[in-house]
């Protein structure tokens, strides 16, 4: 039984995937994104039925995404493409954009060295080695669908002189004969191998790509040969079987040439793919021939596929190799084939087909010279017409036929419109004019008038994001816009640029009504054309551009005037007139003329810029601004109005932020925005805490919403923006007593103020380099804060908060802080600190006065074991403690005790300096100050003797791992983690190595508290051995990795949450590449989705590493926790699904053999492999008995459907 076969008869348990082939850049293209279901078993039962494969079929299998059900029958852990190399090949759906891609000429690793070896080998000896591999590719034509056999290849090779020992391609064998032809001088017996090739069959899609592989390496350098060889096989076979009638008699056409056709397009393409820099002198001419095979063969879903990957093909080579004043002939009718397809797609969508020809087009319509107006409208009217009449989303899914596997049709959709929206983008960015505009919008103007609710909704999306695109990147401007359509107006011209009311947008207009669907076609207005009399066109031209210029002068003369007379007005006002002035000029930016707008604007830029603006006036001044902000409409004013408010700020700064700061009450700028607001997203979706923000801005009062852009407006420049925030923390700081806050309530407010405007700027990206730089000011001050909150009692809805849940209620003052807090080190990117308290739940400890010296203390041994800001934070710790306010004395000795464990203190600060400020403590009048300077001033740091001292306590405590009962076991571990505490920087050594040992083999205790406290103090030791044993314990880590793994699905909640802690730090460990992604899958990640994804960012970041993992999964088949043993059921059967060939290399046998046991007794004998060889695998199949016996029918029913598999893996090992 085939490795195929194997995966096909299992592929309802686990999903339906395999490795990605090399069967040219559609095939590889479309396996990138989605798994792939084996076709080989198909492919055979098509071959022997005399029927080719269907490749429509096969991509739309290749386009499916597996939707997951109950139980075993889904794909529970499913691999996806995580290589960078993958993502480097060339992605069709960028051909709008410009292609990073290697050469298509770039050949396989091996290429090089085999073509040394076969420029060395004489005339006679390439023909002999021709006549060989066209003998050997005619007997074993299977093999083009398979990996090659190594003995045979390798009998081949060495009768050639030749040794290979790198992986090969599946079309070797094409491969090596099409690189002796190109290096073949005589120019016979190339023209006499190219007609012997092409003779082949053209039945299989392998022997095709293989041809086609051949014929274009050989064109790069015997074109002529090539183009005549093809040009005669196109003349006698290829005619032969096109003109049959359909009412004639004659028999079906022989299936070995049924589809030259196709071969000849693919043929094609390689052509232009390896001509290089002579592309140009043959495009025209390769083209015509593909319009030709494309017409003239028989429409079938072989020659769809064919024609586009050719067309691929060509215009990848094209972009890499035509010069901008080249001019193509042939682009229109290769368009007009696309359009052809497109038009025959049917109305519902199963893959990319759509999405792809769109991108196609796009690219060709970029080559010059430009597409004719005919061809544009054809394009346009084909394009709409497939996508609009498509079903409505919601009945996208239901309108498909059967399939074995549905795919993801809001994938596609979403896909296939981007693609419209890029062609309609590329169209007007050729062609930068009103009139084009307006030639577009005609084409979609009439689906506003269907009778179908869906075609006229997709219509207005089209409209609104192609008019979203013209005014931020094409440059037209809103007045050339309303000019052109009062003159359409007045000209009867209708366009949805003034479609229905003047105030009412097009689409409200038609939405409402019903009318008739947009077929047939109305007439399209064309762009006009040139004027047919050069002097009269020539002359009406000079003459518009006169009166533009004039018109642009006159104006410009006008504004200079005025802003003369506004200098001087402004030089002899009263500051009350001067006052009235600059809000006169504030109600004028609310006008609908864009010119008086910008007019206004300006003259208040002008005037700001003028330092006439005194700090009285600077209240008065911005809640007039804070008024007028909403009606601004127009984007170049509003930016003009924001630069104007960062010269005020800069001026006048604490005047400013003080009235920017009240111009929000608390109650509007404490709403719930999520914490942090970008956490979710890391896992590549939106983000429930995103949509947090978003609701919750939206449900707020428009207030915050006008104070937000002002508070970016002072972030124009570095040192204003640091100016803003130290005042802003300068305000957070102004905290009367408790016994006072009753009569000042203004001073609370303005505390409560600053805390909400920090929170909403730490997720501003404009402050974002600046709440680094007042990191550790910042932080300081949000757990004072925090405490004087508790010392006030205003405590309600700390622990109310839940970030599931979307309620919009306004966020408590204690809650505010404390997602401040957590913000504070998600947004400056200390993602390690926050997922450290995070999994260990110490968020929560600051959400109670009793825990919250708990919780400074946590988040400060973070802190210090990422080395998170310690020097800053440190220097601001020394300045709290000298404070008079008790709340500072103790967050500071909170968070400089737990330093001293830090690896970097000593580089800050010396041991005398850090014994005077301790030694200061100790005459606080706090309890807890005092008894905090005692415990740091008895630390390691400051008596090294003791080092030595707790690594001999250490080594001695080990001992009581050894024995057949050990007592105590959470005692010992609890001592031996505080031992490990207070050695902090200092580290124990090899000592580590015996820890981790011993804590590894209590994982799988049957007490939850020992197992729990093992995982958490195994996290611990992994960091404790210092640099020297940093490899040792990476080596440890590695085998810790899948326990970890399976103990994620523990019974208990407390080791679960233990065990994503210990997980997380073995991967930040091994430097994985996607730790932020796993962390976030493991605090908020929910069922199968999750756990594919922790699979997949486990075994992708530990390449090579397969069989390991599969050796340790074994073991715990015959774990009496059922949950481990349904967690190794699943990462076993994942493996075998989606790495069985990376296993067939990696596994040994010496792994085969540490689990061989006697097999069961009634365990029956393996059936021979093929070629009469028996190998017993009787250790693997013992490990999987007991599961045949077991109780549970999932445990049944993994053994009847996997057994098989493990056989045939043996089988591979073994031999």
């Amino acid at each position: 039984m085939s490795v195929g076969d194997g995966i096909l008869r299992t592929g309802w348990l686990f999903g339906k995937q395999g490795q990605p082939g090399k069967r040219g850049f559609w095939t590889h293209f479309l396996r990138r994104r989605v798994p792939t279901e084996p076709w080989d078993q198909r492919l055979e039962d098509s071959r022997k039925e005399g029927r080719p494969e269907n490749l429509l079929s096969r991509e739309m299998t290749l386009s499916m995404v597996a939707t997951p059900s109950e139980g075993f029958s889904c794909p529970h852990w499913r691999s996806n493409c995580l290589s960078p190399t993958g993502e480097q090949k060339l992605d069709i759906e960028h051909l709008g954009r410009a292609s990073t891609s290697k050469p298509p000429n770039d050949g396989p690793l091996w290429e090089e060295a085999l073509v040394g070896k076969i420029r060395t080998m004489s005339a006679l000896q390439k023909s002999q080695a021709l006549e060989a591999v066209q003998c050997h590719i005619r007997e074993h034509t299977q093999l083009i669908r398979k990996e090659v056999p190594n003995a045979g290849l390798q009998e081949l090779l060495a009768a050639l002189n030749l040794e290979l020992k790198q992986p090969l391609e599946k079309t070797f064998l094409f491969h090596f004969y099409g690189l002796i032809l190109r290096e073949c001088a005589c120019v016979d017996l190339v023209r006499r191998h190219l007609a012997s090739l092409l003779e082949l069959s053209h039945q299989s899609s392998g022997q095709r790509e293989g041809i086609a592989v051949a014929i274009g390496i050989v064109s790069s350098r015997h074109m002529q040969e090539v183009w005549a060889t093809l040009e005669h096989v196109g003349r006698t076979r290829f005619l032969r079987t096109v003109f049959t009638s359909p009412d004639s008699q004659q028999p079906e056409p022989d299936t070995h040439w049924r589809w030259a056709g196709s071969t000849a397009l693919l043929c094609y393409g390689q052509m232009a793919a390896h001509a290089g820099a002579q592309i140009l002198p043959w495009v025209d001419n390769i083209v015509s021939r593909m319009v030709y095979y494309f017409s003239c063969s028989r429409y079938d879903n072989i020659l769809k596929t064919s024609f586009l990957s050719a067309t691929i093909m060509l215009l990848k080579a094209l972009r890499q190799n035509s010069t901008p004043s080249y001019k193509f002939s042939q682009i229109p009718e290769l368009i007009q084939c696309l359009l052809c397809i497109l038009q025959k797609e049917p109305n519902f969508l199963t893959t990319l087909f759509r999405e792809k020809i769109i991108l196609v087009i796009v690219g060709l319509s970029n080559l010059r010279p430009g597409l004719k107006p005919m061809v544009k409208s054809q394009i346009l009217q084909t394009c709409l017409q497939s996508l609009y009449t498509l079903p409505p989303t919601e009945t996208l899914r239901s309108s498909l036929p059967p399939l074995d596997v549905a795919p993801d049709v809001t994938e596609l959709y979403r896909k296939s419109m981007q693609a419209l929206d890029l062609l309609l983008q590329s169209l007007i960015s050729e062609n930068k004019s009103v009139d084009e505009l307006c030639f577009i919008l005609q084409h979609v103007e009439p689906w506003l008038k269907s009778d179908s609710s869906h075609e006229r909704q997709r219509a207005v999306q089209t409209i609104f994001l192609f008019l979203k695109y013209v005014v931020d990147y094409v440059g037209l401007t809103v007045s050339r816009l309303a000019r052109h359509s009062r003159e359409g107006s007045q000209e009867g011209g209708g366009h949805p640029l003034h479609a229905g009311p003047p105030d009412r947008p097009a689409y409200a207009a038609v939405e409402g009504q019903g009318a008739r669907h947009p077929e047939p076609r109305p007439p399209v207005r064309l762009p006009p054309p040139a004027a047919a009399d050069p002097a009269e066109g020539t002359s009406e031209f000079t003459y518009l551009n006169k009166m533009k210029n004039f018109e642009a002068n006159t104006r410009r003369e006008s504004e200079m005037k005025f802003y003369d007379l506004v200098k001087v007005l402004d030089g002899n006002l009263t500051v009350a007139q001067h006052t009235q002035l600059v809000l006169t000029l504030l109600r004028g930016l609310c006008s609908h003329n864009h010119l008086r707008c910008d007019l206004a604007s300006q003259l208040l830029l002008m005037i700001v810029e003028d330092h006439s603006i005194k700090a009285e006036q600077v209240a008065e001044i911005l809640q007039g601004l804070f008024q007028e902000l909403p009606s601004i409409i127009f984007k170049n004013t509003l930016q003009t109005v924001m630069q104007a408010v960062s010269v005020l700020g800069t001026q006048h700064t604490q005047e400013t932020v003080e009235v920017i700061l009240s111009l929000c009450h608390p109650s509007e700028s404490l709403r719930a925005t999520g914490a942090p607001g970008c956490l979710h997203s890391v896992s590549g979706s939106t983000g429930l805490s995103q949509a947090h923000s978003t609701l919750d801005r939206e449900q707020s009062s428009g207030g915050c919403r006008q104070v937000i852009p002002l508070w970016k407006a002072l972030a124009s420049n570095t040192q204003l923006a640091r100016k803003v925030l130290t005042l802003l923390y300068m305000k957070l700081r102004l905290r009367p007593p408790k016994e006072l806050v009753r009569f000042t309530q203004q001073a609370e407010l303005i505390s409560l103020l600053a805390l909400g405007t920090i929170y909403e700027l730490l997720y501003t990206r404009e402050y974002k380099a600046t709440v680094r730089w007042a990191f550790a000011g910042v932080l300081v001050g949000l757990l004072t804060q925090l405490r004087y909150l508790f010392e006030l009692d205003v405590v309600d809805g700390i622990s109310d908060y839940q970030e599931d849940v979307l309620d919009g209620k306004p966020l408590s003052p204690c809650r505010t802080c404390l997602e401040a807090l957590k913000g504070l080190f998600w947004t400056t990117n200390y993602w390690e600190v926050f997922a450290y308290l995070k999994l260990l739940r110490g968020w929560e400890l600051f959400e109670h006065m009793e825990t919250y010296t708990e919780g400074v203390t946590l988040l400060a041994r973070a802190m210090a074991h990422y080395d998170c800001e310690v020097k800053a934070v440190l220097g601001q710790a020394v300045i709290s403690l000298k404070s008079s306010e008790e709340r500072d004395n103790i967050v500071a000795i909170l968070i400089i005790t737990e330093f001293l464990n830090s690896h970097e203190l000593t580089q800050y600060m010396s041991r005398r300096t850090v014994d005077n400020f301790l030694s200061l403590g100790l005459n606080n009048p706090n309890q807890l100050v005092r008894a905090m300077s005692l415990k740091g001033l008895s630390s390691a740091l400051m008596h090294p003797e003791k080092v030595m001292l707790l690594r001999n306590r250490l080594a001695g405590l080990l001992d009581g791992f050894v024995g057949p009962e050990p007592k105590d076991l959470m005692g010992l571990m609890e001592i031996l983690g505080d031992i490990l505490h207070r050695l902090g920087a200092q580290g124990v050594g090899a000592t580590s190595l015996r820890m981790a040992q011993h804590l590894l083999q209590l994982f799988d205790d049957e007490q939850a508290d020992v197992r729990g406290g093992a995982i958490l103090l195994y996290g611990d030791v992994l960091y404790s051995g210092g640099k020297k044993y940093q490899q040792a314990l990476k080596s440890h880590a590695f085998q810790a990795l899948v326990p970890l793994l399976f103990h994620l699905a523990d019974s208990c909640p407390k080791v679960v949450m233990k065990t994503k802690l210990t997980f997380l730090r073995c991967a930040v460990l091994l430097k994985w590449e996607f730790r932020k992604e796993l962390f976030g899958k493991l605090a908020w990640g929910r069922g199968l989705s999750a756990e594919n994804d922790v699979f997949i960012y486990t075994v992708e970041s530990n390449l090579g590493n397969y069989h390991r993992f599969l050796m340790q999964a074994l073991t715990y088949l015959s774990s009496p926790d059922r949950n481990l043993k349904q967690a190794a059921m699943k990462f076993i059967g994942g493996m075998l699904q989606d790495y069985f060939p990376d296993l067939c290399i990696c596994l040994r046998k010496a792994d085969v053999r540490t689990l061989r046991k006697p097999p069961a007794a009634d365990c029956p004998l393996p059936s021979p492999a093929p070629g009469g060889c028996v190998s017993d695998p009787g250790g693997l199949r013992a490990d999987l008995e007991i599961l045949k016996q077991d109780p549970d029918s999932v445990s049944r029913r993994f053994y009847s459907s996997f057994l098989e598999d493990i056989w045939e893996l043996s089988q591979y090992v073994t031999h």
